[in-house]
């Protein structure tokens, strides 16, 4: 069966666009940071969008098992996952969510682990709680990364009380794999940690790859994990707000039934509504555009070969976004502020990820190819 084909939108019309990307910047300059896709939305959501504006029909969010039920469904269908639809409950977004969850399980002062160069929000969240933050980096060997378990432990011994997990990982490109996720779970009940796994780019994952929700592992991982995700990335429609958060044991949905009440209502009655229809009906348009994602990473993998061969590139095995290492071209400590000032492309510092990750800057491809090779060709003229 042919898959469904997603094109992305014409620059003319995104330059119209009233979101963060295509605002933040001036007009001359080609934004390809902010991890939002140039795609059309998908037909169902779009039509379900519409259909509530011409009825007026946008009051507050009441209860909404649609999303539940949704999530349910595609879950089972795609990751063979069974989740429990009374255990999925409602956040205004992953960031909303992440922060209830820690100050349900922490107090200020606390201490959580992260593992860098990760999203930068990490860090934002953590500040917003008034936790200290610990971090066991990913360790680089060439282009490959990975999670150094050995010092993982050792966190967990000094009295970590929660571990953020980037699942899978942005920016690196990173899947876990079954067996590390299962040692997380492991040490996290030996030494009384708790998981909170954000997954919102678990539907971004490529054929390559097992994507592997972390409560689905069993019953060692619900007694210590949370999950916390939403349709926003994959469906592209993180201006709506809405997520879930999501319990696999009675013990941990008891302690979830404890946030604010707030966190429910906080959400958009129009998220709450496409987040449904994004996970029940949107599943043939997520085809095609990983379809679309798949030809972009390797696009941008061949430009830079052909154009930049000193830039190092990890074709990611998830999202849409490339995480790039300009070091052997020596050109200053912040790669982007060159890219931006003399190339007018705009790319996420590495540095925001990591302070030791100056050298990286993380670029989205969920564009079109014309957009993608205009940004490669601005990195030419920016380093010469």
């Amino acid at each position: 069966m042919s898959v469904f084909e997603v094109k992305a939108i014409e620059l003319t019309e995104l330059r119209h666009h009233r979101s963060e990307k295509w605002r933040e910047f001036p007009a001359d300059v080609l934004p390809l940071p902010v991890a939002e896709m140039d795609f059309p939305v998908a037909a169902p959501i779009r039509n379900l969008l519409m259909e509530m504006v011409s009825r007026s029909d946008l009051g507050y969010l009441g209860p909404i098992p649609e999303v539940a039920l949704g999530f349910e469904s595609f879950a089972k269908k795609r990751w063979d996952w069974m989740v429990d639809p009374n255990q999925i409950h409602i956040a205004t977004d992953v960031g909303v969510g992440v922060v209830e969850v820690l100050r349900l399980f922490t107090s200020p002062g606390d201490r959580v682990l992260i593992n860098s160069p990760v999203y930068h929000n990490f860090n934002t969240w953590i500040q917003e709680t008034h936790l200290v933050k610990v971090d066991v980096p990913f360790v680089q060997d060439g282009d490959e990364w990975t999670l150094d378990l050995v010092a993982v432990e050792d966190a967990y011994r000094s009295g970590v009380k929660a571990h953020l997990v980037c699942n899978p990982h942005n920016p690196i490109g990173y899947v876990y794999s079954k067996s590390e996720l299962l040692k997380i779970a492991e040490l996290a009940r030996e030494y009384s940690v708790i998981v909170i796994s954000d997954e919102i780019h678990g539907p971004l994952t490529y054929s390559e790859s097992t994507f592997v929700p972390f409560l689905s592992l069993g019953p060692v991982a619900e007694e210590v994990g949370i999950v916390v995700t939403a349709a926003s990335k994959a469906w592209n429609i993180a201006g709506l707000k809405c997520a879930i958060v999501i319990s696999q044991s009675a013990k941990m949905d008891a302690l979830l039934k404890k946030l604010p009440i707030a966190t429910h209502y906080r959400a958009s009655l129009l998220g709450g509504f496409a987040t449904a229809v994004a996970y029940s009906e949107g599943e043939e348009w997520l085809d095609g555009v990983l379809k679309t994602l798949d030809s972009n990473r390797y696009l941008l993998r061949d430009l830079l070969a052909k154009k930049i061969p000193e830039v190092k590139y990890r074709v990611p095995n998830c999202t849409y976004l490339a995480w790039l290492d300009f070091e052997s071209l020596d050109i200053g400590r912040n790669p982007s502020e060159i890219l931006l000032d003399r190339g007018r492309v705009a790319l996420s510092p590495g540095k925001v990820f990591s302070p030791k990750t100056s050298s990286f800057v993380r670029l989205n491809f969920a564009t079109s190819p014309e957009i993608l090779t205009e940004a490669v060709d601005r990195m030419v003229v920016a380093i010469s």
